[in-house]
C-alpha cells in the first residue's frame, strides 16, 4: 500500500509542473495576442491606400501584365501554406496542411501542378517528412513576422510567376493562412493572389464618375479632397505602366506580410486556447489523482487501526488465558 501511495504522489506532483508550464505559456500567449492585433490593425490603413491606388493605376495601364488576370489554361501555381514553428497550438497547424492539401486536390483535378512555398517549421516538417519538393521554405517568424520576411517571400513568388511555364515558373499564386476573426474564432482562408481580376470599366462610366467627384468636391468645399465614398483622381508620371510596375510587387508583400501578421495573431490564439484546455485539464487530473492518494491513505490507516486493534486484542486474550 505504501509503494501505490508514494506512487500516486509523485503523480500529482507530475502532473503540478505541468499544469505550472501549460499556465505559463497561457499568459504569454494572452499577452502576445494583443501586440499580434495592434500590428495587423497598423498595416490596414496602408492596405486599403495600396489597393486602391493599384486599382486606379491597373484600370489605366496595359492589361497583358504578367500579374495581372490573363487568359488561357493555367498550368502550375504556387500555393504559400503558412503554418507555426512552435508547438503547443493544438490543430493549428493541422488545419491549414489540411486545407492547403484539399486546394492542391483541386487545382490537380483542373490539370494544374501545385509548388508548395512553406511558412513555419511545423509546416515544413510535415513536407519533408513525405518527401515533398518544396519550392520555398521560410522560418524563423511566424510569431512575430517583419515585412522584410514578407517582401522576402513576395520577390521569391514573383519571380516565380514571372518565369515562363516552360522554364520551371509558375501560372498562378495562392496562398492558405487563417484569418483572425475573434479571440476564440480563426478560420483557415485559400485565396488567389495573383494573377489579380481588373474590370475594365467603358471610358463613358469613366468620365461620368468623374465629372460627378469633380463636381461633388466643388461644392463641398473641401479643397479638391475627395469625399467619402468617392473615387479618388490619379495623375500618374511618368505612366501608368511604370506605376503599376512599382506597384505590384509592394502590393505582393503587403498582401503577404498582413496575411502572416493576421496569421500570428490566430497561432497566438490558437496557443491560449489548447495551452488554457491543458490547464484545465491538468487542474482535474490532479484533483482525479489527490482523491485517489487520499483514498489510498486512508485505507493505510484504517489497516494500521485494524492491525492495532486485532495485536491488542490477541494480547488481551492471551493474558486472560
Amino acid at each position: 500500500m505504501g509503494a501505490q501511495l508514494r506512487e500516486l504522489r509523485r503523480r500529482v506532483r507530475s502532473v503540478e509542473s505541468i499544469k505550472k508550464i501549460t499556465r505559463a505559456q497561457e499568459l504569454i500567449a494572452t499577452s502576445r495576442i494583443a501586440k499580434a492585433q495592434q500590428y495587423a490593425e497598423a498595416a490596414r490603413p496602408y492596405s486599403r491606400t495600396l489597393v486602391a491606388a493599384l486599382e486606379a493605376a491597373a484600370e489605366r495601364a496595359r492589361l497583358d501584365h504578367p500579374l495581372i488576370e490573363s487568359e488561357g489554361q493555367p498550368r502550375r501555381s504556387a500555393v504559400l501554406i503558412v503554418t507555426s514553428d512552435g508547438g503547443f497550438a493544438g490543430a493549428y497547424s493541422a488545419n491549414v496542411i489540411r486545407q492547403s492539401e484539399a486546394l492542391a486536390g483541386l487545382l490537380n483535378e483542373h490539370g494544374q501542378e501545385t509548388i508548395p512555398y512553406v511558412v513555419g517549421r511545423k509546416g515544413v516538417a510535415w513536407f519533408r517528412f513525405r518527401g515533398r519538393e518544396l519550392g520555398g521554405e521560410y522560418t524563423g517568424f511566424t510569431g512575430k513576422p517583419t515585412y522584410a520576411d514578407a517582401r522576402r517571400i513576395a520577390d521569391d513568388l514573383l519571380a516565380a510567376i514571372n518565369t515562363p511555364t516552360d522554364e520551371g515558373g509558375v501560372d498562378e499564386i495562392h496562398i492558405v493562412s487563417t484569418h483572425f476573426r475573434n479571440m476564440v474564432s480563426q478560420e483557415v482562408r485559400a485565396r488567389r493572389l495573383f494573377p489579380i481580376m481588373v474590370e475594365e470599366v467603358p471610358a463613358e462610366i469613366h468620365a461620368a464618375e468623374t465629372a460627378t467627384q469633380r463636381a461633388g468636391n466643388g461644392a463641398g468645399g473641401d479643397n479638391g479632397r475627395s469625399r467619402e465614398g468617392a473615387v479618388p483622381l490619379y495623375d500618374f508620371e511618368p505612366s501608368a505602366d511604370e506605376v503599376l510596375d512599382a506597384l505590384l510587387p509592394q502590393y505582393a508583400g503587403n498582401l503577404i506580410y498582413t496575411a502572416l501578421l493576421d496569421a500570428a495573431a490566430s497561432e497566438w490564439a490558437a496557443r491560449r486556447r489548447a495551452m488554457k484546455n491543458a490547464t484545465d485539464n491538468a487542474g482535474e487530473l490532479q484533483e482525479s489523482i489527490t482523491r485517489q492518494a487520499n483514498s489510498a491513505r486512508q485505507a493505510e490507516i484504517t489497516q494500521e487501526i485494524s492491525e492495532i486493534v486485532g495485536g491488542a486484542d490477541a494480547l488481551a486474550a492471551a493474558g486472560s488465558e
